[in-house]
């Protein structure tokens, strides 16, 4: 097939899929598409990269940066600030909510002014608080678990088929080759294997979150087809992850799924504490067995790496004997720049620009300080999640098993910056006051519907079995029988003398009352149906 042909027939089905998507809600902003725009420059390329087809990094690069990025970035923040102002969005109740991550970026902005580039430290820092923003145009919407789904959703329907149509029809695009074997490496819409990965490690966590979560309403026709879209997709993301062939995120996309089941398990409804300290109980065993009893190597080669994690522990010795302030480090984002840049490719060669290693990262460019207010952050969110599997959250399974994932990948790459991992990571993980209240709005109303809906069911009950002894009053041998010789109504405790005849009003009494209870079933019925339309428009 042509690869242009390739590319239409990409575009059509897109589209086709955007329109027509069962799990499409109409009720969501259409402002959800800036949080989309740029999670997809996150994740894939910066837009001069799309442009220039240059993947190649350089030094001065990295400094100076480009007008187009910087152009596009802030639009999309001008943008998402205005939509948090429309929205009346209470910033008092947010930072008071969330003081952890407001110290670690008070405390990141401070540090522009012992960075050695503090102008490119202060751009940077900019630049990074937008993927806050823009995470708050999600979380503000009136629908905020519709809203997550609908970025999400989108995000995989664009990345997903985009990567195996780059990788197959546009290698010179979707695929690199080794510096030093020359062997092939897929990448594509990213810019190296294990970005495509983190993209595959997503979209994953996400459909078989979305799978899980609609389990339960798998027989409605609507769930149906959205559970079939999930497993079409899951497909096509286990696929290219296999041709990534990242262990990192193959790694948490494990874990991520054992956490998602875990969570809507029996066993968590019986033991809810349980879960909440499993999550951080496994991450400080493995630390412990990695660092501390010097098993790094050995889980290394459970899934195919060698004892150095390719030569991830030669780079985090040179990095840690490197001249830094323990303290409060070299500023924010300032480590790979100048001579430290040039005296880490001398040694390993052109292209490194992160130690493979969150919690490294963070040190190396914030110091102590700063690597403290990134784990008070972590413990503060983790404590939000935890809130919220009581009452359970279908949003908590996924906001727990992304925090999961996020520890762990760390441990090997970086993303406590303008990541995929980290942006899709900030969904779940700040408190926002109008998000706590719509949800808990939802489940209200859900609740109350349900106890309408039980309580007109028992309604129901008691009026079919009176229209069923109505029925059977007025049946024509019934009847007949009543009105015969010798049969006669009497009252409880009534003497011969004073037996009933069978025309007596207690009769037009029973019929009235029947009457009365249909007339009761029918408007039950009528609000049942209204609740009904109302819960499916909702």
């Amino acid at each position: 097939m042509p690869p242009s042909l390739a590319l239409t027939i990409w575009l059509v089905l897109l589209v086709a899929l955007l329109l027509f998507d069962p799990a499409k809600d109409p009720h969501v902003s259409v402002a959800l598409w800036v949080p989309i725009a740029w999670m997809f420059i996150v994740a894939s390329r910066l837009p001069s990269q799309w442009f220039d087809g240059k993947l190649g990094l350089a030094a001065g690069s990295l400094e100076e940066g480009n007008p187009l990025d910087r152009t596009i970035f802030s639009i999309l923040i001008v943008v998402a600030m205005a939509v948090l102002v429309s929205r009346s969005f209470r910033w008092g109740e947010f930072f008071s909510r969330n003081l952890a991550l407001t110290a670690f970026l008070l405390f990141a902005l401070m540090s522009v002014l012992w960075s050695d580039f503090p102008f490119v430290a202060f751009k940077r820092w900019f630049r990074d608080l937008g993927s806050y923003l823009v995470i708050l145009v999600v979380l503000s919407d009136p629908r905020p678990l519709e809203a997550v789904r609908t970025v999400l959703r989108r995000l995989g329907y664009v990345l997903i088929p985009l990567s195996i149509l780059l990788m197959k029809y546009f290698p010179a695009i979707g695929m690199q080759y080794w510096i030093w074997t020359g062997a092939p490496m897929y990448v594509g819409p990213t810019t190296s294997k294990n970005m495509l990965g983190v993209v595959c490690l997503v979209n994953g966590l996400y459909f078989f979150w979305d799978t899980v979560a609609r389990w339960p309403d798998r027989k409605t026709r609507r769930t149906k087809q959205i559970l079939a879209v999930n497993v079409a997709f899951l497909s096509m993301t286990l696929w290219v992850l296999y041709l990534a062939d990242s262990a990192t995120s193959r790694v948490c996309l494990a874990i991520g799924c054992l956490v998602i089941l875990a969570a809507h398990s029996r066993f968590r409804e019986r033991h809810p504490g349980f879960l909440k300290f499993l999550v951080p109980g496994c991450f400080c065993l493995y630390v412990i067995l990695a660092f501390g009893f010097g098993l790094n190597g050995e889980l290394a080669s459970t899934v195919g790496r060698n004892s150095s994690l390719t030569d991830r522990t030669f780079l985090w010795r040179v990095l840690l004997n490197m001249k830094t302030n323990p303290l409060i480090g070299t500023g924010y984002e300032s480590f790979w720049l100048g001579p430290r840049l040039e005296l880490v490719w001398k040694q390993f060669g052109g292209g490194i620009n992160e130690a493979h290693n969150g919690y490294l990262e963070v040190y190396l460019n914030l110091g102590l300080i700063g690597l403290l207010l990134i784990g008070g952050f972590l413990i503060a969110s983790y404590r939000i999640i935890c809130r919220r599997l009581r009452p359970f959250c279908d949003l908590a399974s996924l906001s727990m098993a992304l925090w999961a994932a996020l520890v762990f990948y760390n441990m090997t790459e970086a993303s406590f910056k303008i990541h995929l991992m980290w942006v899709t990571f900030l969904l779940g993980a700040m408190a926002i006051p109008e998000f706590g209240e719509n949800l808990a709005r939802s489940a209200a109303l859900d609740r109350g519907r349900l106890a309408q809906f039980s309580f007109g069911h028992r309604s129901f009950s008691k009026v079919n079995a009176s229209i069923s002894t109505t029925k059977r009053a007025e049946h024509p041998k019934i009847v007949r029988e009543r009105n015969s010789p010798g049969c006669e109504t009497r009252q409880p405790g009534a003497s011969n003398a004073e037996a009933m005849p069978p025309g007596d009003n207690r009769r037009s009494k029973q019929v009235a009352q029947n009457s009365l209870r249909i007339d009761e079933g029918k408007d039950l019925k009528e609000q049942s149906l209204n609740h009904s339309r109302n819960v499916r428009r909702w």
